[in-house]
């Protein structure tokens, strides 16, 4: 069975990435540092670092987790590998996604399910670890499926009761394979035929000669049937019985059950450790193929499980901070993805999810219209919602593409082949480099991995030289990415760059800017000579800046 959540044709990676303990110090280090450890094997981009902190990821996965690690390593796999994603497999998600808006308390419970398989799983670990003999690995294999069953059964319970209230073609699909592969006659004779492989009556097996008289071709066969009345199942007992007392080898003709050919028996010694022995592997040797196919079914039922489980993490993640941003009142949409071909996008109300999320008052959302513009500037004043703006704006972006719903009463957006973001940093701890090198050298990774249709976000990059050499290699860089069908959004207040942009190409331009009033309102307008700077001084220091000032630096 399949679970086929967030892929219609192919399976998710459920596995953990991460190991227990790697997991805990991730939580107790607040796990916004994750560790590349992982990602080459797994998938995740080469700039997950950067990302997660650019654009506070770490926030937005803990909101989704609520403090469940699983949740939040699937949210962090899902959500930075869904650039990859292409318009069908949105789709195919946000139905997903919708349909578990709707019926949370379902989806919940269909997680709960799969949650206790995974722990029930965990319990019989240790025995599956020192299961060498086939007798063993029998044993655990009945005992695992066993316990798997009734969490079977529940799931398809609720497959009766829900199916028709969902309509996504990946919920529809799970419950229709629920009902048709574990109905109840099915689920009573897994019951019967597990009870059987217990062997309460022994063994039958067949067997040829080979080499040098040894057997060969061990057989398990199943006992004639015959109707088992109480008084059988007692004269079977007190015959068992007074083989064990006489204590000898007894080789006799057996009285054959009804119906059945007449066999040989023979009794051992209670101390006859060699014969016990010798008789072990002969049962060893006769269970083994049976022992083997249990284990493949106890395995098959375990990653069912572990799939439905991550599967759900993410929509359960997605429930869990649908409810975080409902509580604050704050709009959201399921986003409209269009092909990468054509850049721009187009919101209304778009917001930061995490700073929402943190926040105890409402966010200011932000309206724009980029249909067919490659390059979006935004300047104005200081602490004016700029680079807020930009976060919202790539966190849209990944959303979007891992199928999840965003941050805004409405939002459009084209594909991109990746997001890379190059913000600015602190100054190098270890003095190896100034600031300007450290810029570029991030710069020249990411033109090293990015790719035609990709997205970059510049918040206030190449700041640390003067403003005509920064204005420069800006400008040298953002036209090379524009003429490879790169789009870029880029926060700046380098009035020379943005200017050279007003020039040369406003057609092909979104300006945004943000207003002097700290409304954290951006609207459309070309840069100012001025970032409003001599407001923050009066405020902060009560006088007036020095008048002699250049304007840009005000």
């Amino acid at each position: 069975m399949k679970a086929r959540l967030l892929y219609r044709d192919r399976d998710f990676d459920w596995r953990p990435p991460l190991e227990e303990a790697a997991l805990k110090e991730a939580a107790r280090a607040g796990r916004r540092n994750q560790t590349r450890t992982c990602d080459s094997s797994r998938g995740l981009p080469w700039n997950t670092d950067a990302l997660t902190t650019d654009l506070a990821l770490g926030t937005l996965f803990e909101t989704m987790a609520q403090g469940d690690d699983y949740i939040f390593e699937v949210a962090r796999r899902v959500l930075l590998c869904g650039v990859s994603s292409d318009i069908e497999t949105i789709g195919y998600r946000q139905a997903v996604l919708l349909d578990c808006l709707d019926h949370p308390a379902a989806i919940r419970s269909l997680y709960a399910i799969a949650v206790e398989a995974m722990e029930e799983q965990k319990r019989h670990y240790l025995g599956s670890f020192f299961a060498r003999y086939p007798d063993a690995v029998l044993r655990h294999g009945i005992e695992l499926v066993s316990a798997m069953l009734d969490l079977l059964q529940r799931l398809r319970r609720i497959a009766d009761a829900q199916a028709h209230s969902f309509t996504s073609e990946g919920v529809t699909a799970l419950f229709a394979t629920l009902q048709r592969d574990l109905g109840e006659e099915y689920l009573a004779q897994v019951r019967r035929d597990l009870d059987e492989l217990k062997f309460r009556d022994g063994v039958l097996l067949s067997a040829a000669l080979g080499k040098g008289n040894k057997g060969s071709t061990y057989v398990l066969r199943r006992f004639p049937q015959c109707p088992r009345t109480w008084l059988r199942l007692i004269s079977d007992w007190l015959r068992s019985q007074l083989r064990r007392l006489r204590g000898r080898v007894d080789v006799r003709p057996a009285q054959p059950r009804q119906g059945a050919s007449p066999v040989y028996s023979f009794s051992l010694h209670p101390r006859d450790e060699a014969g016990a022995h010798a008789l072990a592997e002969l049962r060893s040797r006769g269970i083994a193929l049976v022992a083997d196919a249990v284990a493949q079914s106890a395995d098959h039922v375990r990653d069912f499980f572990g799939m439905l489980r991550g599967e759900l993490a993410f929509y359960v993640g997605c429930l869990n901070l649908a409810e975080t941003l409902s509580r604050k009142g704050e709009p959201m949409c399921i986003p409209v993805p269009e092909p990468p071909g054509e850049p721009g996008f187009q919101t209304r109300g778009l917001y930061d999810v995490c700073l929402a999320a943190k926040l105890g008052t409402p966010v200011v959302g932000n309206d724009a219209d980029g249909d067919g513009k490659g390059l979006v500037i935004i300047t104005g004043a200081n602490t004016g919602g700029k680079s807020t703006f930009l976060r919202s704006f790539g966190l849209a972006q990944l959303m979007m593409q891992a199928g999840m719903f965003v941050g805004a009463e409405k939002y459009r957006a084209s594909l991109s082949e990746g997001v890379f973001t190059h913000y600015k940093r602190e100054e190098d701890a270890s003095m190896k480099s100034g600031k300007l090198d450290e810029e570029l050298s991030r710069m020249s990774e990411i033109v090293d991995h990015v790719r035609p249709y990709a997205l970059v976000l510049f918040n206030e990059s190449f700041a640390a030289t003067n403003e005509r050499e920064g204005a420069e290699i800006g400008r040298q860089i953002i036209t090379a990415l524009l003429e490879k069908r790169i789009r870029v959004a880029c926060v700046t207040h380098l009035y020379e760059l943005s200017r050279g942009f007003v020039e040369r190409r406003s057609g092909d331009v979104l300006f945004l800017r943000a207003e002097r009033a700290r409304t954290f309102k951006l609207v459309e307008g070309k840069p100012l000579p001025t970032s409003y700077g001599e407001d923050l001084y009066k405020d902060i220091f009560g006088g007036e800046p020095d008048a002699e000032l250049p304007a840009a630096a005000q």
